[in-house]
């Protein structure tokens, strides 16, 4: 194909083709153009293509995929017909990716200041006293505190956030023409989501860099971007700038997207006002450090003292930041934490925290639990059938012989919107989507009275997690069942709540109705937190009221 002359465009995607051995496509043909100094962003249900599609430009492709055709310029280089040896000169130093789970494309074994630095060897030939010097510089670019120090530290040793930063600086260090970010802020807290963001703008804007920013969080789109693209079933169905793309979209799947990604309703308050599970005074203290033989102990005061009420038939949300104690909370409520002190009455009949594990039992049928990863959450040697029929029998709930409880896994996985005949598969046969219904069906055989449910959304693209929250509405709408809703995600809780409890550093400093909280929050922190919500979102927010 002739060279393109585009003075604007420095990466070009054109009729680019990838498919399955068996021919089955993955991309139909994709065209897009990232020009110079512009965020661009493509955004997508899971599966749609999108990280497929940066895999492709970077050349990197799982084993097995093969390209079909097309052409993808970088300036006046077409990449696909480069050697594989004039490929890697230019991976990492004119195009670099940060990848959507640090802790995953880090190296465990190597400190963060030897995998940038291995960057700088390959690509600058920076060794030594010069390579830490430039190190450090980038650590302090990116923000992260004492990077004198922290270069030595291992990933392990670093937060979410600060990790994620290591691999902003990872990709920045040779200083390339295109940086491909790949969801990199999905299940990040929304404060530091914020910090990310602000972030990349800032480095984008000072380098001039054009970044192709891959995500299905809308909010994000209309925080960072200048234009997007919208991909479905790998195909890319609109284009537009980010103004036009927010106010008219023009295609129905993309119109579909934005209304799944805003809060559309407030729900009513719930009817019944006496409690159903009353938590006082609840500490969960650890005690960490010191060694066997010294006498320094410092004391983690997850939980420090939380009174909160859960009434029959409604949702309490839970927010606050990664590590205010908002998990540790609902593990505690579950008594799958230790207690340090307080009560958990339930049903105003029996305080859960005085009973021993044989006493808990018969209780543990009414309140279950719904987890952040489903997949770790199922024994990958059970079929999933296998899984929910587990708790039926071991708490012995329902029928107890075998072809009544597959009839009524068959109901639940039904009414999880999964066919029956999903019960003799295994997990890793489901997606993201389905497992987390797979997690509602298990919680559900026991017929719980509460269920806790701690971040079962934080990573589910937009329509898959409009899905799940419609299904647990309707279920409690026809079950009365009530939910304590942990999330960092501010957006879904017009959709989701009736009450938030606002959470930082073990205590709960701010609780009211969803409107409330959304609209005059009174604690600083409740503040601090709407305000690094997306403005689209705040905005959404706002107009709901």
């Amino acid at each position: 194909m002739a060279q393109q002359d585009d003075t604007q465009s420095i990466l070009k995607v054109e009729r680019l083709a990838v498919s399955l051995p068996d021919g089955t496509p993955i991309l139909k043909g994709i065209d897009f153009e990232l020009r110079r100094g512009e965020v661009f962003a493509l955004v997508g249900e899971s599966g749609s293509g999108k990280s497929m599609t940066a895999l492709a430009i970077m050349r990197l492709l799982p084993e097995g995929l093969r390209y079909d055709r097309g052409c993808i310029y970088l300036q006046d280089t077409e990449l696909l017909s480069l050697p594989e040896a004039a490929m890697q000169r230019i991976r990492g130093r004119r195009i670099a990716m940060i990848f959507q789970e640090p802790m995953s494309a880090l190296n465990p074994v190597m400190t963060i200041g030897e995998q940038i630095g291995e960057a700088l060897k390959l690509h600058l030939g920076l060794r030594g006293r010069k390579q830490r010097e430039r190190v450090i510089q980038l650590l302090q670019e990116v923000g992260i505190p004492e990077p004198e120090t922290r270069l030595d530290w291992y990933p392990h040793q670093l937060s979410g956030g600060q990790r994620q930063r290591v691999m902003i600086a990872m990709a920045l260090a040779c200083e390339p023409d295109v940086l491909i970010a790949d969801e990199p802020t999905t299940a990040l807290d929304v404060t530091i989501q914020a910090q990310i963001l602000d972030l990349l703008k800032s480095l984008q804007r000072k380098r001039g860099l054009a970044v192709l920013f891959i995500t299905h969080d809308m909010g994000v789109v209309a925080e960072i971007a200048d234009r997007v693209a919208v991909m479905y079933h790998g195909e890319i169905v609109e284009q537009a700038d980010t103004r036009h793309f927010l106010i008219d979209p023009e295609h129905p799947y993309t119109q579909q997207l934005l209304k799944n990604a805003l809060p559309l309703r407030a729900l009513k308050p719930a009817p019944k006002n006496q409690s159903l599970l009353e938590a006082k005074g609840i500490k969960v203290w650890f005690q960490q450090g010191g060694g066997w033989f010294s006498r320094k102990k410092r004391i983690t005061r997850a939980v420090d003292g939380v009174d909160l009420t859960i009434r029959p038939g409604e949702t309490l949300a839970l927010v606050g930041e990664s590590g205010s104690g908002k998990s540790t909370l609902g593990m505690a409520l579950l008594r799958l934490n230790e207690l340090t002190e307080g009560q958990i009455l339930f049903d105003e009949q029996v305080d859960l925290a005085t009973l021993n594990e044989r006493a808990l039992r018969p209780w543990r049928r009414h309140i279950q639990v719904i987890f952040q990863d489903p997949f770790a959450a199922f024994n990958p040697r059970m079929t999933v059938g296998e899984s929910i029929r587990e708790g039926m029998i071991t708490l012995k709930v329902g029928p107890q012989d075998k072809a009544s409880q597959r009839e009524r896994v068959a109901e639940l996985l039904q009414k999880v919107g999964l066919q029956p005949e999903h019960m003799d598969r295994y997990p890793h046969e489901f997606s993201g989507g389905q497992r987390q219904r797979l997690g509602i069906a298990r919680a559900l055989a026991v017929e719980p009275r509460l269920i806790i449910c701690d971040e079962p959304t934080s990573a589910l693209d937009v329509t898959v997690r409009a899905q799940i929250i419609d299904l647990l509405n309707t279920l409690q709408e026809e079950q009365g069942v009530s939910y304590l809703f942990i999330t960092h995600d501010l957006s879904i809780l017009p959709r989701i709540a009736h009450r938030v409890a606002v959470m930082q550093q073990g205590k709960i400093v701010e609780e009211g109705r969803v409107e409330q909280i959304l609209r005059v929050p009174q604690h600083p922190y409740t503040q601090q937190l709407l305000e690094a919500a997306p403005k689209l979102v705040r905005t959404a927010v706002s107009d709901l009221w």
